[in-house]
């Protein structure tokens, strides 16, 4: 039985038992930077981090007390790199800033493209690519391009030093180190020949100024690739509307969004969209609600509806009470998630991570024997010196450190516009290896609107009197259950006797105290095993014909005898028994968990298709349950996945390895669970699967590629099979072309 207390998807942050704390990090250009802050970070007493590459955030946790802002932002200074409070950016200022930053980096650019062009043009002759085959190095004079190469490399270039010595004055070496040793090498020694007027040398000022403009190109496409990874989340932010029409002594005016309070009435007109979380106090709508649930189909809203910020109103005229503004709001919420998702980690990184750590070291080490080898073996200095820029070149780490972080922000994104909420990249991840999934009944199988179908009232009682002690006790519950026991009570015009000390005990019932016949008596209502454990004996006969109709059992014993039995029917979603054949069809082994009665999980099960289930389970057992299932008949482990709505169920969502939450279920259910699902069906447990395999696979198309490209690259370099100039081109393409591996994301779409 499942405890449903909310109808609304609040997502609001628990009671942390740690602090956070999330950094904008400027100065990073490689995952080499990224794995060095963390772990200078990861050595702060008392805190965990993890930094972002894509999204430039560090995240840290740590334990309350022990670590200041101040003292966090010292710490990335000492690494080499610019922290601020992201808590305090305002997304459009940081637009801003970010678009400012491009502007001067496309200046940049241009300048070192105007400035390398010349020297670009005479490569075909230095190639032999020239009339005649004859093989011609200085078709551009030696002092031209000295001066065409020299603001390439000292001013364009001046961010490659300054990002070099950030990083080993911090302790570690990054991409930077790698562009700014290469083309200084090719650079440096062009100039020493230049000056000693050694003609019988080559020079190479080509190579150095073509592989800053290059890496300049590269980073200019990574960013705008990167900026459309976040375009799932930008389109959330522009949903919301700037104004509202409200209702203040008795006139409409026009205000803005962030003004309104709750408590204020607000007006929706045909077309308006919403502009905060509400409730309709007064007339009759649909309200297309795609934006957040990806369901196409409008819902029909009357008075006691939820609204929610940003969907859109049909034609209908409404007047709606605001409940949530501000941060407050489902959208807010879901914005929240969304970014937490894009800033987190999945555990597939850990070996690119690993790898980054000595990465540029490493690199720099096979440039030296590169250097040395051919000198020794060939006794051509400056071969030796060329392929040694090569190797140094190549090697950027950078395809590296975006292979996962661009496929996760993606994957996120599109799961939010098709209604799905990932807490942490780990989830998304784990999602593909579920095995068995445990499924909660009420609310989740079946719609949670129960009614009241049957009261069979024991010897001496009668059916009113039954109805209204169990409405009585049940008035203080937002149980479903509940609702529907009140609202049969209501239709029947009851009145209801006084009750007092009556309180809820977790998946079973309810207990108290109520007058009847002049005294005031014990009153338990609950699941029959509930009442049985107390002592209270049940006709068997009375509870089998509802059960095997599978409908929901509540029994009812006053002053410690049996009462009367209500029989509740909760329909099962229409839904639910092609969601549970789609997730079969994937290999997944579905199991249904419910404290109701066993006659009535049977019934269920039939209905949905499900062969394996267990009834009478209380919310402590669901728990247990899943670590059970954590072991197939065989005894090999599995991955097990949790769907629930209730209160109860948060116990068996936070010990399952993957949990799920329906949307409009309890806001402690949502907490506890990895996922949450805005729109009430199952069908987004087998999107959320879908999607974790599709981002998986670009996560692992990603690594191999920026792999597969240091495992060729590097060999070829040292090998003298590569001019600097075109491992320059190669290196500044890896990053871009994981990136718009990336983006090959966005095609996916829920229900394929």
């Amino acid at each position: 039985m499942s405890i449903n207390t909310s109808s609304t998807a609040p997502v609001a942050p628990p009671a942390p038992s740690s602090e956070s704390l999330e950094l904008a990090i400027t100065g990073m250009t490689c995952a080499a930077c990224s794995t060095r802050l963390e772990k200078v970070l990861n050595r702060l007493p008392g805190v965990e981090a993890s930094v972002n590459l894509a999204t430039e955030r560090a995240q840290l946790r740590f334990v309350p007390g022990t670590l200041s802002l101040d003292e966090a932002m010292a710490a990335v200074a000492r690494a080499g790199f610019v922290a601020r409070d992201a808590r305090h950016l305002e997304r459009e200022a940081e637009r801003a800033r970010h678009q400012a930053e491009w502007q001067v980096e496309l200046r940049h650019f241009w300048i070192a493209a105007l400035l390398s062009l010349p020297l670009a043009a005479q490569m075909p002759a230095m190639f032999g690519w020239w009339p005649g085959g004859e093989v011609v190095h200085d078709l551009v004079p030696r002092w031209w391009q000295l001066l065409l190469a020299t603001p390439v490399q000292l001013w364009i270039g001046a961010r490659f030093y300054r990002g070099a010595w950030a990083s080993l004055r911090g302790g570690g070496a990054n991409m930077d180190v790698l562009v700014a040793l290469g083309t200084s090498m090719a650079y440096f020694y062009s100039v020493v020949v230049t000056f000693s007027a050694r003609h019988d040398l080559h020079v190479y000022f080509e190579a150095s100024a073509m592989i800053i403009t290059l890496v300049l190109l590269g980073k200019l496409m990574e960013a705008r690739a990167k900026a459309r990874t976040t375009a799932a989340l930008d389109a959330l932010l522009r949903l919301q509307p700037k104004m509202a029409l409200i209702e203040r002594d008795g006139e409409l005016i026009e205000v803005a969004v962030e003004s309104l309070k709750p408590g204020d009435l607000f007006v929706l007109r045909p077309g308006d969209a919403v502009p905060v979380d509400g409730v309709v106090e007064q007339g009759e709508s649909a309200v297309n609600e795609a934006m957040l649930t990806g369901e196409s189909l409008p819902i029909d809203k009357r008075s006691g509806d939820s609204v929610f910020a940003a969907t859109l109103n049909g034609n209908g005229n409404l007047r709606c009470r605001a409940t949530g503004v501000g941060a407050q709001t489902l959208l807010a919420g879901i914005i929240r998630l969304v970014e937490q998702a894009q800033g987190s980690k999945a555990p597939v990184q850990r070996l690119a991570d690993r790898i980054a750590a000595v990465f540029v070291p490493v690199v720099v080490v096979i440039a030296l024997l590169t250097f040395a080898g051919w000198w020794f073996a060939v006794g051509d200095f400056q071969q030796a010196l060329i392929n040694a820029v090569a190797v140094l070149v190549i090697a950027c780490p950078c395809a590296l450190g975006l292979a996962t972080p661009t496929a996760i922000m993606v994957g996120t994104g599109q799961g939010a516009r098709a209604g799905m909420l990932v807490k942490n990249a780990e989830a998304l991840e784990l999602a593909e290896r579920i095995g068995v999934l445990a499924v909660d009944k009420t609310g989740t199988l079946t719609e949670g609107l129960p009614a009241l179908t049957d009261t069979l009232p024991a010897q001496g009682w009668t059916r009113a009197e039954v109805l209204a002690v169990a409405a009585a006790v049940e008035q203080g519950s937002g149980h479903p259950i509940a609702t529907a026991v009140l609202a049969a009570a209501r239709a029947d015009g009851l009145q209801l006797p006084p009750t007092e000390a009556v309180q809820a005990v977790g998946g079973m019932g309810m207990e108290g105290q109520v007058q009847h016949d002049g005294s005031w008596q014990s009153v338990l209502l609950g699941s029959p095993r509930f009442l049985q454990e107390r002592g209270v004996s049940l006709p068997d006969a009375f509870s089998d014909e509802l059960a095997a109709a599978g409908k929901t059992l509540v029994a009812v014993a006053v002053g410690g005898v049996f009462a009367g039995l209500l029989g509740v029917a909760d329909r099962v979603r229409a839904d639910s028994a092609a969601a549970v054949a789609r997730l079969q069809a994937r290999g997944i082994r579905v199991v249904m968990l419910t404290g109701d009665h066993p006659a009535t999980a049977a019934a269920i099960a039939l209905q949905t298709g499900i062969s394996d289930w267990r009834a009478g389970v209380l919310p402590g057992e669901k728990a247990i349950a899943i670590d059970e299932l954590r072991h197939d008949a065989h005894g090999a482990v599995v991955r097990v996945g949790m769907v629930g709505d209730g209160i109860n169920d948060a116990p068996a969502l936070a010990a399952a390895d993957v949990s799920f939450a329906i949307g409009v279920g309890a806001d402690v259910a949502i907490e506890a669970a990895d996922i949450t699902l805005v729109k009430n069906s199952l069908h987004g447990v087998a999107d959320a699967i879908d999607l974790s395999r599709a981002t998986l696979s670009k996560i692992r198309q990603n690594l191999f590629f920026a792999f597969i490209y240091n495992v060729l690259g590097i060999p070829l370099a040292a090998a003298g099979m590569l001019n600097p100039v075109i491992a320059g081109a190669a290196m500044a393409m890896s990053s871009v072309s994981v990136v718009s591996n990336s983006l090959l994301l966005r095609r996916w779409r829920a229900g394929r």
